[in-house]
């Protein structure tokens, strides 16, 4: 099986960890976070190093998935990707096996779609996203890279969403709207 290092060991990572042992694809060598948690465990697996260390961990591991969270802004996700792209890192999709992705739709590199999630067809997710538990992504929609879709959200057919947003949980979109890059919409909102 091939291993996989998840960098960013917060409650994020915790729910990676369980998408990616239920996937069953890669198996988890270890979580790369802050210098001081260093041989710390984080569910059951360790902490190999801190953001320092990114470079020389490629020498050994060659796949992994950025697993710090996105609120506010996605500025943290979007550095931690760049450097693992840097250093060579491969950075696959992860889809939960109870989550649906229609066979019509494509997702980038460092997406992850959690348990519950719904992808419907001719939907294109960039790299680097989140698509939260029981997210739903109905037909035709564009979401570009580095956006984080949260729990519970309904974003309707033929809605296109820009990169950097962060789109709260029960969030409900009308259809066939465009959300312009960087926004931030706050959990329980009607986006019309």
């Amino acid at each position: 099986m091939n291993k996989i290092i998840l960098i960013g060991g917060g409650g994020h990572c915790r729910s990676v960890i369980d998408v990616i042992e239920q996937e069953g694809r890669f198996e988890i060598a270890g979580i790369v976070d802050k210098p001081e948690l260093l041989g710390s465990k984080i569910l059951g697996y360790p902490v190999i190093g801190n953001d320092s260390d990114l470079e020389s961990l490629a020498k050994k591991y060659h796949n992994a998935l950025i697993t710090v969270g996105q609120i506010k802004s996605a500025s943290l996700r979007i550095k931690l990707y760049d450097l693992a792209i840097k250093f060579g890192y491969s950075l696959p999709c992860v889809v939960s096996p109870i989550a649906y992705v229609s066979k019509h739709s494509k997702i980038g590199n460092g997406t992850i779609v959690m348990h519950n999630a719904i992808v419907n067809a001719n939907t294109s997710i960039g790299e680097n996203c989140i698509i939260n538990t029981k997210a739903i992504i109905e037909h035709d929609c564009l979401i570009s890279t580095h956006c984080h879709i949260s729990t519970n959200t309904t974003i309707n057919g033929e809605v296109k969403i820009g990169s950097k947003c962060f789109i709260g949980s029960n969030v409900t979109t009308k259809d066939n709207i465009t959300i312009k890059e960087n926004s931030f919409i706050k959990a329980g909102s009607l986006v019309k």
